[in-house]
């Protein structure tokens, strides 16, 4: 029986691997958080996974309140990069397949197509730089491990910009969303499926991969299809980065080319408004 330990297992990548880990009753599923296991302590880390005889490590913890690490830079550096590379060297001492998760923020967003594996990380924000901090961690600890690369994650769990929005559409008759900022909205829920789709299914090839759904959008296309299937009428209106600013800067494009993750693992990516409506439904 594999034995799948899945660390921050109480954020929304987290609760969708729980959820969808009753699919699997012949794998056995340990979940940590902060309160089971403090992931910066590489003594507590040994020992734990030491004792666990784990076949599988997914990480999902992570620092993603983006303006916040801005002025939180220690703690932000501690989970998303010291920690990645304590657990990536615990892995590699014990022959765990590691599974961790960063994100398109470790761009800069310049280059207006897709972005690839190879291309040049160039962070704007101390959240980004921590995540990029985190992946040369992991390689440098185990060139084994797989790194997913994800973007603009939400869930029917947690907070995230699909509850944000439904929230403001049924309080307000008008908002205004940035336009000029372009990526793609994942669902935790997809992503969560994928992971455990190459973990259990024995498809493992370590490495880096860009994993988002399917197509492309901007925060003001997303918030559309939010109050749209929330069957709101909410007046969005377009606005510029400018109109709005915040403490970290964003890339402006970060939409992430899948073709090696699909030709590598043969797995089908869902349509990012597909994937919104499952999950709006299911919030329903």
């Amino acid at each position: 029986m594999d034995h799948i330990l899945i660390t921050g297992a109480n954020g929304q990548l987290g609760s969708e691997l729980r959820a969808a880990s009753s699919l699997y009753p012949d794998v056995r599923f340990t979940y940590t958080d902060r309160n089971e296991l403090d992931i910066t302590d590489a003594i507590a880390v040994a020992k734990f996974m030491a004792s666990g005889k784990f076949n599988y490590l997914i990480n999902c913890a992570a620092y993603t309140a983006v303006d916040k690490a801005e002025s939180d830079q220690d703690t932000a550096f501690a989970i998303n990069a010291l920690a990645a590379g304590i657990l990536a060297k615990a892995c590699s001492q014990l022959d765990v397949r590691f599974v961790h998760v960063s994100t398109d923020f470790i761009f800069d967003g310049n280059l207006a197509r897709p972005l690839l594996e190879d291309d040049t990380p160039k962070p704007l924000s101390v959240y980004g730089a921590t995540k990029l901090d985190g992946e040369l961690k992991v390689l440098a600890n185990d060139p084994q491990a797989l790194i997913l690369r994800t973007s603009w994650v939400y869930s029917s769990y947690g907070n995230n910009f699909v509850k944000t929005i439904w929230k403001l559409c049924k309080e307000r008759e008008t908002l205004g969303i940035i336009f000029d900022q372009i990526g793609t909205p994942t669902y935790a829920k997809d992503l969560a499926h994928a992971i455990l789709a190459i973990t259990i299914g024995k498809k493992w090839i370590g490495g880096v991969y860009n994993y988002s759904n399917e197509g492309v959008a901007s925060w003001y296309d997303f918030a559309l299809a939010i109050r749209d299937n929330a069957g709101l009428k909410t007046k969005i209106s377009p606005i510029e980065t400018s109109q709005y600013p915040t403490p970290a800067v964003r890339p402006k494009y970060s939409v992430l080319n899948k073709k090696k993750f699909k030709d590598t693992f043969k797995l089908e990516i869902p349509y990012w408004r597909d994937s919104l409506n499952s999950c709006m439904e299911l919030m329903k």
